[in-house]
């Protein structure tokens, strides 16, 4: 049996195990239905599965990355969500075929000494397998985990059955929320903090690190931040240096439906700058980045962007097409 290769078209997974993980999650084991290995990925990874009527979806790697024959998510039903977890919790059965792209990842696992872990409710999928590499590396590091009842915390008795006290599980309704302030409180200690969950503890946890050094924290987004008015109102030219075909770039317009107009081949999946699937390498200009994934200094690089939501900071962007 061959490696799965990967390619923009996709590839073919089999629901091969589901499990309640807690309430509201469903656990899903995806294998490739002839059993061979599945691509190789690291901590932080997500994968894009393509549902029913083509909805596209992305979820959190949280298996174990040498197992190369199976894929662990976790998905949370979101009753006021756009019906991707509703699609996944009623259609995805274990025998249920689903087509996947990926993996890909823009939450890596950066090494380090000592890490600090902080996750609010699923946003717990990607820091398992950050936890069990920061134990592998024999790294120092700790887990906060909050959620709204001890019943809504996937995968927390595994957690701190695995690794005890370095694990606090932090059910809301009866110890109140994270104590941020407790948690992020010693920036002398040299930890780089990876944070996942809902908006509000990503921004509070931001705030309470803004004085850290740049690249301390990391965190992944579920919904995109606010990114304001862009930087330039007026229209753009965007030059695709594969073919020196030159498009504008009006106002109200995306660089990615410009693209997409011109028939220009571009994979793209949540449109709102949180999943990384359309990223595209930037020859050329200054990028007015608007999208929840990048880093200050990746920022600052301006050979990358996304354009789904990102734009031209002036009259010209060069991309590698």
């Amino acid at each position: 049996m061959e490696p799965i290769v990967t390619g923009d078209a996709g590839f073919e997974l089999v629901v091969h195990d589901r499990r309640e993980a807690a309430e509201g999650v469903v656990a899903l084991d995806l294998r490739a239905p002839d059993g061979g290995e599945l691509p190789v990925w690291e901590p932080g990874a997500h994968v894009d599965l393509v549902l029913a009527g083509g909805v596209v979806r992305q979820y959190s790697l949280c298996g174990d990355p040498a197992d190369r024959t199976g894929w662990r998510i976790a998905v949370l039903r979101e009753p006021a969500g756009r019906g991707g977890s509703a699609l996944v919790h009623d259609r995805l059965r274990p025998g249920t075929r689903v087509r996947a792209r990926g993996p890909r990842n823009h939450f890596a696992l950066e090494p380090a000494a000592r890490y600090l872990f902080i996750a609010g409710g699923i946003g717990i999928t990607p820091l398992l397998p950050m936890v069990a590499a920061a134990q592998a590396a024999g790294a120092r590091w700790r887990l906060a985990y909050g959620g709204r009842t001890a019943a809504s915390m996937a995968f927390a008795d595994e957690l701190r059955a695995e690794h005890g006290d370095r694990v606090t599980v932090h059910p809301q309704d009866r110890c109140g929320p994270l104590d941020l302030d407790a948690l992020l409180g010693a920036p002398a200690d040299g930890a780089l903090v990876y944070c996942c969950g809902p908006a509000s503890l990503l921004d509070a946890v931001e705030e309470r690190c803004a004085g850290r050094p740049p690249g301390t924290l990391r965190v992944e987004r579920f919904t995109p931040v606010d990114a304001g008015e862009p930087v330039r109102a007026e229209s753009f030219e965007v030059e695709l240096a594969g073919t020196g075909v030159t498009l504008t770039v009006p106002p109200g317009r995306s660089v990615l439906e410009v693209l997409e107009a011109a028939g220009v081949p571009i994979l793209s999946s949540c449109r709102e700058g949180t999943c990384g699937t359309c990223e595209t390498v930037v020859l050329g200009g200054e990028v007015d980045h608007r999208d929840s994934l990048l880093t200050e200094e990746e920022r600052a690089a301006h050979d990358t962007m996304f354009p789904c939501v990102s734009r031209a900071a002036g009259p010209k962007l060069v991309l590698e097409f």
